[in-house]
């Protein structure tokens, strides 16, 4: 987020809306032009999307992996990491998020994916892939946007980022191979080790979380926190959002061409994707709610729960299927849906603190 984004207070929306720049302010128009712009770019040059997906490291597509970086590193930078204390002793919001990452969410998308694609097992697969892949990098924008809770998500990130590497594999194995085989369905098998989630936690959060403790740290050290929050973090904000488009544009570049050729059936593959991202982000927003857990950790749960890590998503379709495999355009569609709806789920969070929370 850019300067007057830098600065949290618990006004009104209205007042919130107002402190925002006009390149904050009009973010649904920039994201909307970033992915047309990505689709027209894949669709229309010949080979840019061989040529983008190409540059890889260790599985990892290096474009989106730069775009995230720049993304994640200023929202990151702002945390106070000397308030994650508070963060760590709140049960309730640890134990909530655990049970929605890694009980509720990956059976919700089982479900959903055999409701609505029981005859597309390629693509029920990759949906389910997508459901197991808990989100680590993009929510960081999405709850700062929203005026969550940044200590509270950069704990509930590193949370999810070990749950990752422990359980990824274990429950893909659960929901791909051995609850289908009880309901007496067809499987599938998901080729993945510890290793590479690992290495994709270390990229995605890793890297940009050590980034930020380090500028912070060293920041307030040689100036102090007042000239760390009201000078130097205005001047970084706004890469956040550039992080934001930039990674925006070469995702829909990469798969321009595969979803403009099959509209239909990226229009089914998007369905059950719209229903998990709503039903997630509003049961965890209720239970935030139920629990009192006050509107900037509510809302932090909420994203943290409905967002999903569509780079591993997409690397382990792409590395176990095949990248023409329908998992793997499963696998992409998941964040060319996501984002929209998220980005729509910031305004209603924002709307619903006017709505359903005391502010002063």
């Amino acid at each position: 987020m850019s300067t007057e984004a830098v600065t949290r207070t618990a006004s009104p929306d209205s007042a919130v809306v107002g402190r925002l720049s006009r390149l904050d302010r009009l973010l649904p128009v920039w994201i909307g032009l970033a992915m047309v712009g990505g689709l027209l770019l894949g669709r229309l040059i010949p080979g840019l999307d061989r040529a983008l997906d190409s540059v890889t490291i260790g599985g990892i597509s290096l474009p989106i992996a730069i775009g995230l970086l720049i993304m994640m590193y200023p929202v990151l930078a702002k945390v106070r990491y000397d308030r994650l204390d508070t963060v760590t002793g709140d049960r309730r919001l640890l134990i909530s998020s655990l049970v929605l990452n890694w009980l509720v969410g990956p059976a919700v998308m089982f479900a959903l994916a055999w409701i609505f694609l029981a005859d597309q097992p390629a693509y029920r697969t990759g949906l389910i892939i997508v459901g197991l892949a808990r989100c680590i990098a993009m929510v960081i924008i999405w709850n700062d946007l929203a005026c969550g809770d940044r200590e509270a998500a950069a704990v509930l990130v590193a949370l999810n980022s070990v749950f990752q590497v422990l359980a990824f594999g274990l429950l893909g194995w659960f929901y791909l191979s051995v609850l289908p085989d009880w309901l007496g369905l067809p499987g599938a098998e998901l080729t993945i080790s510890a290793g590479d989630i690992a290495g994709n936690v270390l990229v995605f959060l890793g890297i940009p979380l050590l980034a930020g403790y380090l500028t912070r740290r060293l920041g307030e050290r040689a100036r102090g926190r007042t000239w760390y929050e009201s000078r130097l973090l205005p001047r970084i904000g706004p890469a956040a959002l550039y992080g934001l488009l930039f990674t925006i544009v070469i995702l829909f570049a990469l798969q321009g061409d595969a979803v403009t050729s099959r509209p239909l059936d990226v229009a089914r593959i998007a369905v059950p994707l719209l229903v998990y991202f709503t039903l997630l982000w509003a049961g965890s927003y209720a239970l935030g709610r139920a629990l009192g857990l006050g509107y900037e950790r509510t809302t932090t749960l909420a994203f943290t729960a409905a967002g999903n890590n569509f780079e591993l998503a997409i690397a382990v379709a792409i590395g176990t299927f095949g990248v023409a495999s329908g998992e793997a355009l499963a696998g992409v569609v998941g964040p060319l849906i996501e984002v929209p709806v998220l980005v729509g789920l910031v305004y209603v969070s924002l709307w619903a603190r006017r709505r359903f929370f005391t502010t002063p």
